[in-house]
Formats: C-alpha cells, sequence, structure tokens
C-alpha cells in the first residue's frame, strides 16, 4: 500500500513525514530505505505477530509494510507547473490514497504561507491544483473519445462521463464529490484522476489540543465539517508528538502515549484508517521459520489470497487449512486447535477473513 501525504508548506506536513520514516528505521525486517529521497516504508502495527512468533518460536517476523510518499512541492500553480509542481503532481497518481495535512494550530513562530490558518481555505488551494490537472486529464480524453466515436458507437458511455465529470468539476468540486456511479468510476480508471484518489485529513493539532482530541480546537471543527462532503476522515495527530515519539523505544513510547492520555500513535491511527479507507485486511502465516503478515482485498478468496505468497500458490491451489486468530489463542496451540476440531479445510469459495491463520495447500 502506498499513501501520498500532501499539504501546503509550514503546515506540519514535512514534520510528520519525518517522524514516520524514523519510525520506520526502527523496524527490524523492512528497516526505513530511500527508495527516492521522498519515500519511506514503514511496518503496519499488528500485537498478534509478536504473540504468535513466541507461540511458534519464530525464527524471524515480518510485518505487512506501508510505503508512505512526501508529495512536496504542491503550492498555487502546481499544476501549471510551479515549484515542482509536475513531478510531485505525476507521484500522486502513482499513490492508493492521500493524507492531506492540514494545519489547525496557532503558532506566531512558525508563519503560515497564507499568513492565517483557515483548513478549508488551505484544503480548495491544493484541491483546485488537483483539479486543474484532472481537467487537463479529462479535456485530452474527450479529444480522444470524440475521433474514436466517429469509428465505434462504445465510446459514447465514456464520452457521457468525461462531459459530466468535467461540467461538475469546472464548478470547483473533485471527483470524489461528483456523483459517479461504479460503472462510471471503471470507465475513469486508467485516467488516474488526482482528486477520485480516496482521502484522508490529518488534522495537526498542538500537544494540548490532541489530548482533548480536539473537541475545544475550533480549526478542527471546521475541518470535520469540511470533509464530511466528500465522506472522508478526519484523524487528529500532533507532529510534534509524533516527532517526539519517532526517538523512543517501544517501552518509552508507551509510557509516553499514556502520560499524554492516547492508546496509539498517530501513525498507527493513519496506518488503520487508511487500511479501512481501501477495504484491506490481513491474514497471518506462522511457523518456525517466519511468521508473517500478508495484505490483501476485504473480499479476496482463498486461491487469490494464497497468490499473495507465490502465483504457484494460486495456480496449484487445493485447499486452504484455516483458523482465526482468536480461535488459535483460545486452544492454546494449532495441536490443540486440532484436537477440538476449530482448524477447517476451506476450498476455492472460501473468503479470507481478518486474522484468519492459513496453510495453503498446492500441487503444480
Amino acid at each position: 500500500m502506498k499513501l501520498g501525504i500532501v499539504g501546503l508548506p509550514n503546515v506540519g506536513k514535512s514534520t510528520l513525514f519525518n517522524a514516520i520514516t524514523k519510525a520506520g528505521a526502527e523496524a527490524q525486517n523492512y528497516p526505513f530505505c530511500t527508495i527516492e529521497p521522498n519515500v519511506g516504508i514503514v511496518t503496519v502495527p499488528d500485537p498478534r505477530l509478536d504473540v504468535l512468533t513466541k507461540m511458534y518460536n519464530s525464527k524471524k517476523t515480518v510485518p505487512a509494510i506501508i510505503e508512505f510518499v512526501d508529495i512536496a512541492g504542491l503550492v498555487k500553480g502546481a499544476s501549471k507547473g510551479e515549484g515542482l509542481g509536475n513531478k510531485f503532481l505525476s507521484h500522486i497518481r502513482e499513490v492508493d490514497a492521500v493524507i492531506h495535512v492540514v494545519r489547525c494550530f496557532e503558532n506566531t513562530n512558525i508563519v503560515h504561507v497564507e499568513g492565517s490558518v483557515d483548513p478549508a481555505r488551505d484544503i480548495e488551494i491544493i484541491n483546485m491544483e488537483l483539479i486543474f490537472s484532472d481537467l487537463d486529464s479529462i479535456e485530452r480524453r474527450i479529444d480522444r473519445a470524440t475521433k474514436m466515436l466517429k469509428g465505434d458507437k462504445k465510446y459514447q458511455a465514456e464520452l457521457d462521463v468525461l462531459k459530466h465529470l468535467k461540467s461538475e468539476m469546472e464548478q470547483g468540486k473533485t471527483a470524489r464529490e461528483v456523483d459517479l456511479s461504479e460503472e462510471d468510476k471503471e470507465l475513469l480508471k486508467d485516467l488516474s484522476l488526482l482528486t477520485l484518489k480516496p482521502v484522508i485529513y490529518a488534522a495537526n493539532l498542538s500537544e494540548e489540543d490532541l489530548k482533548q482530541g480536539g473537541e475545544n480546537n475550533e480549526y478542527f471543527k471546521l475541518l470535520t465539517e469540511f470533509a464530511k462532503r466528500e465522506n472522508a476522515s478526519v484523524i487528529p495527530v500532533s507532529a510534534q508528538i509524533e516527532a517526539e515519539i519517532s526517538e523512543l523505544d517501544d517501552e518509552e513510547k508507551a509510557m509516553f502515549l499514556e502520560e499524554l492520555g492516547l492508546e496509539q500513535s498517530g501513525l498507527d491511527r493513519l496506518i488503520q484508517a487508511s487500511y479501512s479507507l481501501l477495504g484491506l485486511i490481513s491474514y497471518l502465516t506462522a511457523g518456525e521459520p517466519e511468521t508473517r503478515a500478508w495484505t490483501i482485498v476485504k473480499g479476496t478468496k482463498a486461491p487469490g489470497a494464497a497468490g499473495k505468497i507465490h502465483s504457484d500458490f494460486e495456480r496449484g491451489f487445493i485447499r486452504a487449512e484455516v483458523i482465526g486468530y482468536d480461535e488459535l489463542i483460545e486452544a492454546g496451540s494449532m495441536t490443540a486447535a486440532k484436537e477440538k476440531g476449530w482448524v477447517r479445510s476451506e476450498g476455492k469459495e472460501y473468503v479470507v477473513k481478518d486474522g484468519d491463520i492459513i496453510l495453503f495447500r498446492f500441487n503444480v
């Protein structure tokens, strides 16, 4: 999963990204690696892996991973090439979802690029640049579909969707806000529209406001109201706190969060919200060589899940031996679970669930 972090200058985006990349540096099996200067890989938190590693005495633990891309250069005029506009707009096309960092704190020492704090205005600035870029893509596709229509009437449906979308977006709407059917979205799939990508708003709060969940922060309330237009989630975070957390080991981190009255770090909440937004779940494999989490889309059937491990597993799929994580923990061991008859043999139509522990049987 690849998430793009966007936001205006001085909203805390770089502080948050730097905290994320430092967090990644502590991951044992997937250390933070710089694919490019603006890309970081971190592990997905999953306490179930630690429990299974102890149960199986696994030599290695491999969590699921998530890739964060720092999309810098988004300023007014980015769609026309201002700043690093063209380069970073192309980076957004490659991500699965967007984390939009919005400043919701006052600080006279950190000058806002627009001179004042205003979440709705800040979002609009970013969105308009993305809308302008999308409109360029839509207009080019309309020209192409119009030419193709002369020889093939099937392009009429595509043309109708494109013209409807163009009309709505010229009014300042993102593609997310336009009423599109699943069939419409399928027609637009290869356009990779920036404003059709799912978004999570990260409300960057002061430490004090974060402790209260943003309840007394007017900017946070405004942002929450704005996000309802797109049916988007708002996750309260503090980039400064995330930066401090990233310097701590696991035990210190837990104590620090407890002192703040927080159950999870902002990074963990963002990852969980992203999984939910994209409809992702994790199934698990466990044994002495390794315990590992595998990310799949909710609704994936057993052969497709097996294909995540290796294409041979999917091609030669025979059956899956499955037990839920909670059942295994209750049984105390796989041997005990089998004695109780809790390990099921599932076929090709089985839909994998989050937390399933699976052994695939296959023959190629």
